[in-house]
């Protein structure tokens, strides 16, 4: 099941309720997740990496994501469960849930009070935006109606307390008529208004440098997903492959990076998989 069709039946189980949402940036959520130690002190995992545990077990899956250490989740749907239940239980498991992914139908204009109105309800504090289907991202131009879309989703979370984000894949950094079309997102879109969520592997297959980005966008990247990268190129376990986090970490307060959330979109063994990157994690400093 890839991302769009899992978010689109995420969203028909809870029955209308919008994905989405991040309620407002407190002063705690808003402090840097790496500490004078230059260690990650907050941990975050994308649950989309555990989909399938979640569908049979909501709760025990997200119990099982607490005892391994994580502190963050991000959503990427709700199965069926309302703003109360979850925000009851990431209270009991101690979890925060800074974010979490929509699709571009949850940004169109009658669509986007609702997204962002259960976004509050939820208790996030960012929407990201998770990705393009192919027939949404054909010619530049549909690239530059997003980021039309994407700057008045901002304002519409930013009156709201609420912040918003885009999620890269490797298509962004593929030279479309001789522009990359995740510079032309940069661009055109407000840095006070779109952040981005980079992607560390996406971004990594692509053969784009993330400290080129760092550098030229400081403060522009308040997310990342942290997936490695094997030598054939395959997506694996953090910590098992080629990336060099520690590298990559160590330019998160120019980054801006704030919320580092762990992923495999196909793990062979969710809860081993997640185990493993946050054992890694939890030890890397930089």
């Amino acid at each position: 099941m890839n991302r769009r069709t899992f978010l689109h039946t995420s969203a028909a189980a809870l029955g209308g309720l919008a994905l989405g949402g991040c309620a407002r940036e407190n002063t705690d959520a808003a402090r840097e997740a790496s500490i004078p130690g230059h260690r990650l002190e907050r941990i975050g995992l994308q649950l989309y990496t555990v989909r399938s545990l979640l569908e049979q077990d909501f709760a025990g899956t997200l119990e099982k994501v607490a005892a391994i250490g994580y502190k963050e989740v991000e959503f990427a749907g709700y199965y069926g469960h309302g703003p109360e239940d979850v925000k009851a239980l990431l209270g009991r498991l101690g979890l925060d849930a800074p974010s979490t992914h929509v699709l571009l139908d949850a940004l169109a204009p009658d669509a986007l009070e609702a997204t962002v109105t259960n976004a509050v309800a939820m208790g996030h504090r960012y929407v990201v935006m998770a990705w393009l289907a192919e027939d949404q991202r054909a010619s530049l131009d549909d690239y530059r109606r997003h980021a039309e879309w994407f700057n008045r989703a901002g304002e519409a979370c930013r009156e709201a307390g609420l912040r918003f984000a885009y999620h890269n894949h490797d298509f962004e950094f593929m030279d479309l008529d001789g522009v990359r079309p995740y510079d032309l997102l940069l661009a055109e879109t407000d840095p006070e208004l779109v952040k981005m969520e980079l992607d560390l592997y996406w971004i990594t297959k692509a053969g784009a440098d993330p400290l080129d980005y760092f550098e030229r966008h400081p403060g522009r990247f308040p997310l990342c997903h942290v997936k490695d990268m094997a030598a054939d190129g395959e997506m694996t376990e953090v910590g098992a492959g080629t990336i060099d986090f520690a590298t990559l970490f160590a330019h998160a307060s120019e980054a801006g990076l704030m919320h580092y959330f762990v992923e495999h979109d196909h793990p062979a063994d969710p809860i081993a998989s997640i185990t493993a990157s946050f054992a890694y994690l939890s030890k890397l400093t930089f």
